[in-house]
């Protein structure tokens, strides 16, 4: 394509995909149109966007081309969708059925889990499929005689549709499809004379269709229920008048005014009430919090007990709920590395399985074991027992129920790498403030070396007063409350690693860590007690001691010994004292590595090995982040927390560490099982086909019933509960 030509972004919703490998094969057929390029395609939100240069394909064009594979195309002013760049490999396999090719309507975009399934361009195929195949068994018991014709006539009218598709797909790119080798195997069941079983082959094909639709329809459901908890209206207050408004045409800055009972429509900070918060919808966490003046609050919150007036400050395409849905979206794109080792697989298995067929059809007769017809019959069925949808689906339907049953339990994976590397985890290293710890510390202990408490304290408040490191915040907290005025400070300079310099009323104070031998014997005490000790210097002499205590979080204990049954390892790296570290870690029963810099928690978790999941704040830890296998930040909805990690703990609740882990484990585990089902079964019906055991019916219904079991099978993950 000419690069000077002008390209425009297209969108569509694109309806009845079950799988990436449909969307594969929409991706294929685009490709080869003129003027198209940059085909983006997720089967999760069932979004298309491409770019068309000037000149090439119109949109109607486009939009036929996909409705010829059995989809339905409908305009879609949305944004387009955040898809991984597929490699365009994957498309020579195919997962591809009548994938509901519904009614073209440009005015409205109903997703096709709005629609019955008798709406349906697959329901519809199921119920003609029937009433043909039943009218074919009347016709064989009151007209004997021209009961063959009417299977033959059941077959063909159930099958054209099937084989239009099947030519369709085959002439943009895609010749081995479901579609085709059903074709062929009705078409030759024709040829040898088994119109019943033919007809019975077109209605089973149909159903198990229908089945697969609605499966792939139920987990696409509940990614949708996601964006149904943030209600469609809102309560605007302007010049003390309240108007209702749609929640999502709410600008930044406007005030809300939330009644109890009432959905919260967008994040905010609360600008006046005073109420007790149920985050369940957006957290999972079923203890409702106490929301005041000043507090962040979440869209899809559920006000429980008293009016809050809201300040809105994200837009409604950027508030939480719609961040979690558009990670969980493009999570379901980040394809794992048993899915990539699927598809790859799944190409030259299909291909092969056709090859095997011919040869199983050839051969015996040509050596004088059998009559053409038996052979061309046993042929038949192993075309139809050699469809791997069930296994290309194995993979996708259980990432697919995990992620959506772990956003709504406040734990987000960011696809099927994550999934899969969590599962693997050997050893999990915690970052303490804020994550083993509350993230609150207060002043325990203020010691006068030099001068009088109140000295000390006054002095070390100036210093911290424009920091807002959580024991900057405490030291100054307990200045406030003791009533000390606080002077000011000038040339603040902040030394890494060590602490804040100033100058106050004069002299050059720092707050910091520093030994010396005056203030030695205190400072050991204090950090035997697990405090963590500043010294507070002025001009070179150690004026004072502060010591101050992040108390561990009530679950943190619990969840290092529900890993250690797991059979998990757990570290604290911290960049506090040695002496600090050891006591809380001894309380927590856990090992610890202390006073490391950033740089420092790297070497660390490398030095760990493989499998080591880092737990931190996000902010702080980023560079220990992402150099662990997984990097899991905590945080209730936080930007940083749901953007640099490969996920996020909603609840901040470390619990949910020992749950991501199962979670993981528990998908690995269905995976394991549905692979195990899908080959099992093709093996089985494989050698059953070859000794003329069982016919071209049964292994449809081998076919349709593995995928069935497999998908059913995925969906038991929706229901998983943490602890």
């Amino acid at each position: 394509m000419d690069e000077k030509l002008e390209t425009r972004t297209l969108n569509w919703r694109v309806e009845g995909m079950d799988c990436a490998s449909c969307a594969a094969k929409i991706r294929t057929a685009l490709e080869r149109m003129p003027g198209v390029s940059d085909v983006a395609i997720t089967h999760t939100t069932e979004k298309l966007s491409l770019k068309l240069a000037e000149g090439g394909a119109a949109p109607e064009a486009i939009e036929k081309q996909i409705s010829q594979l059995g989809y339905a195309a409908r305009p879609f002013a949305g944004a387009a969708p955040v898809a991984e760049k597929h490699d365009h490999d994957h498309a020579g396999h195919d997962h591809a059925h009548d994938h509901g090719a519904h009614d073209h309507s440009h005015g409205e975009e109903p997703g096709s889990a709005d629609k019955a399934w008798w709406q349906t361009r697959k329901g519809q195929l199921v119920i003609v499929t029937g009433v043909l195949y039943a009218l074919a068994w009347v016709a064989k018991l009151a007209f004997p005689d021209v009961s063959y014709w009417a299977f033959v006539v059941a077959t063909l009218l159930g099958v054209a549709p099937v084989a239009m598709r099947a030519f369709q797909a085959a002439r943009t790119g895609s010749p081995f499809t479901i579609e085709m080798l059903m074709t062929i195997a009705a078409t030759g069941a024709l040829v040898i004379g088994a119109a019943e079983e033919a007809a019975l082959v077109v209605f089973l094909f149909a159903v198990g269709e229908v089945l697969e639709g609605a499966a792939a329809a139920q987990a696409r459901a509940s990614i949708k229920a996601l964006g149904d908890l943030v209600p469609k209206t809102a309560l605007v207050e302007e010049n003390g008048q309240t108007q209702e408004v749609q929640a999502s045409a709410l600008r930044i800055g406007q005030t809300v005014l939330v009644r109890p009972g009432d959905r919260i429509p967008a994040d905010g900070i609360v600008i006046s009430g005073l109420s007790g918060v149920d985050q369940s919808p957006v957290t999972g966490e079923s203890v409702p919090v106490m929301r005041g003046e000043g507090d962040e609050i979440f869209a899809g919150s559920i006000n429980k007990e008293a009016a809050l007036r809201i300040r809105v400050d994200k837009a409604a395409a950027d508030n939480t709920i719609a961040r979690i849905i558009k990670l969980v979206e493009e999570a379901n794109e980040a394809r794992a590395p048993t899915e990539r080792f699927i598809d790859r697989f799944s190409r030259w298995y299909m291909p092969a399985i056709v090859g095997v067929a011919v040869l199983v059809t050839i051969v015996p007769p040509l050596l004088g074991l059998g009559d053409w017809w038996t052979w061309l019959y046993r042929g038949l069925t192993l075309l139809l027992i050699g469809c791997p949808c069930a296994l290309v689906i194995s993979v996708p339907a259980s990432i697919a129920s995990a992620l959506a049953a772990g956003a709504r339990q406040g734990l987000l994976l960011k696809g099927g790498v994550v999934i899969e590397t969590v599962a693997k985890t050997r050893k999990v290293a915690f970052d303490k403030t804020g994550t083993l710890t509350r993230g609150e510390p207060k002043v325990t202990d203020v010691v006068a070396l030099s001068g009088s408490e109140d000295d000390v304290l006054r002095l070390a408040a100036a210093v911290e007063a424009g920091s807002s490191h959580p024991l900057a915040q405490a030291i100054l907290n307990h200045a406030k409350d003791k009533g000390i005025v606080i002077p000011s400070a000038r040339d603040e300079a902040a030394l890494v690693g060590k602490g804040v310099e100033a100058t106050v009323e004069g002299a050059r104070i720092f707050v910091g860590t520093q030994r010396d031998e005056a203030a030695l014997p205190d400072a050991l005490r204090l950090e035997g007690e697990g405090k963590t000790v500043s010294a507070v210097v002025r001009d070179g002499t150690v004026l004072g001691l502060i010591a101050l205590r992040d108390e561990p979080r009530e679950d943190a204990k619990s969840t290092i010994a529900a890993l250690s049954a797991m059979d998990v390892g757990s570290v604290m790296l911290t960049g506090d004292n040695e002496r600090t570290a050891a006591a809380i870690a001894g309380t927590l029963g856990m090992d610890y590595r202390a006073q490391l810099m950033p740089e420092d928690k790297v070497s660390a978790i490398k030095s760990l090995g493989d499998g080591v999941m880092m737990v931190g704040d996000g902010i702080n830890d980023a560079p220990a982040l992402a150099a662990a296998s997984t990097g899991i930040a905590m945080g209730s909805g936080t930007d940083v927390a749901l953007e640099t990690a490969d996920g996020a703990l909603l609840r901040s609740r470390i619990t949910d560490v020992v749950n991501m882990i199962g979670l993981s484990r528990a998908t690995m585990s269905n995976i394991g099982q549905n692979i195990t089902v899908a080959l099992g079964l093709k093996a089985i019906f494989l050698v059953t086909s070859v000794f003329g055991i069982t016919g071209l019916w049964i292994a449809i219904l081998a076919d349709t019933g593995a995928t069935v079991l497999v998908t059913a099978n995925a969906l038991r993950l929706l229901g998983w509960k943490g602890k």
